[in-house]
């Protein structure tokens, strides 16, 4: 046997080896290329909110909207408050002592957010365009739809659009609610006042004859006093997307809670008690009217970031 090339021949072995070790290199960083990027965990974007190391988180909340936010006897309940709860158990505050709930009216949620009154809002805080160039959303957690409540004295007078708009009746809203426009948008005239239980004082008291607002919320003052109201179902054709408010400037928190709903949202979706599950078991389940035959269930929250949670090793799938 020949042991020894022609030259010629080492150099064309030389050639294929080279081309050879080039497409594999090429291929490895082709697969290199492929590989998906490494996701934030939650801890890593819990870094970059601004309560990062926070001692305490404050989330305003609603004070006199019974099922939906109520302080009774110096402790806060309802819906939202229980959501509020689960969230910032999410975000590491676990404890009425590293959790202060500040009491903000409809009117006074935008701008504790923008002047750091409070870190979220969770109070019946529905998501518009407008709303959402001046703070930030996470969710929606719950679907709701305007409606009307009247005294009972007023039952089968008041069904439609039209009768708010007889001058005879005194139709009251709370200011700076999407309530207030949509009846700007039916040529309702309303009279405004700072929350939706001021308009059912004052209906009590003789002053106004029907309150609108969300569904939740009216359902909450007629659990408080059932012989006093009926809740009408008037066809104002908007549904109001609950969210939890964030300030503008924190998108880090914003996912995070997002994130948070969203994980509620799948343990629900997976046949789990899921926390939002329990809580509106708990408080507006038995006052809300079912819809089309089905039960209420959480929606899906919208841009909901991929994270590595605490204790996953892998995102979910």
């Amino acid at each position: 046997m020949n042991l020894h090339r022609p030259p010629f021949q080492l150099r064309a072995i030389a050639s294929t080896v080279a081309v050879a070790l080039t497409l594999v290199l090429a291929a490895g960083a082709g697969c290199d290329s492929r590989k998906e990027p490494k996701l934030p965990s939650v801890k890593e974007k819990l870094a970059e909110s601004h309560i990062y190391r926070q001692s305490t988180l404050r989330i305003g909340v609603a004070r006199n909207e019974p099922l939906m936010g109520e302080l009774q006897n110096g402790q806060h309940v309802g819906f939202d408050v229980e959501i509020a709860r689960y969230i910032a158990g999410f975000l590491g505050y676990a404890g009425d002592q590293q959790l202060e709930f500040v009491p903000v009216a409809t009117e006074e949620r935008i701008p504790a957010l923008q002047g750091g009154t409070v870190d979220l809002v969770v109070s019946s805080f529905s998501m518009t365009e407008d709303r959402a160039k001046q703070v930030s959303f996470a969710g929606p957690y719950f679907v709701t739809a305007q409606e009307v409540m009247v005294t009972t004295r007023l039952k089968g007078k008041i069904t439609t659009i039209e009768d708010l708009r007889n001058d005879d009746y005194k139709i009251c809203t709370s200011g700076g609610s999407t309530s207030e426009a949509e009846l700007k948008t039916h040529d309702v005239k309303a009279l405004v006042v700072k929350t939706v239980g001021d308009c059912v004082a004052g209906i009590l008291a003789g002053r106004y004859d029907a309150v609108s607002s969300d569904e939740t919320i009216l359902a909450g003052f007629r659990a408080r006093y059932p012989k006093d109201f009926e809740i009408v179902d008037l066809p104002f054709g908007t549904s109001e997307l609950l969210a939890v408010g964030v300030p503008l400037g924190d998108p880090a928190l914003r996912d995070l809670v997002a994130y948070a709903l969203d994980k509620s949202y799948r343990e629900g979706q997976s046949g789990q008690a899921s926390a939002w599950q329990i809580a509106y078991n708990r408080n507006l389940a038995p006052w809300l009217p079912v819809k089309e035959g089905q039960p209420r269930r959480q929606p899906q929250p919208l841009q909901v970031p991929k994270l590595v949670d605490f204790d996953d090793k892998t995102p979910p799938r």
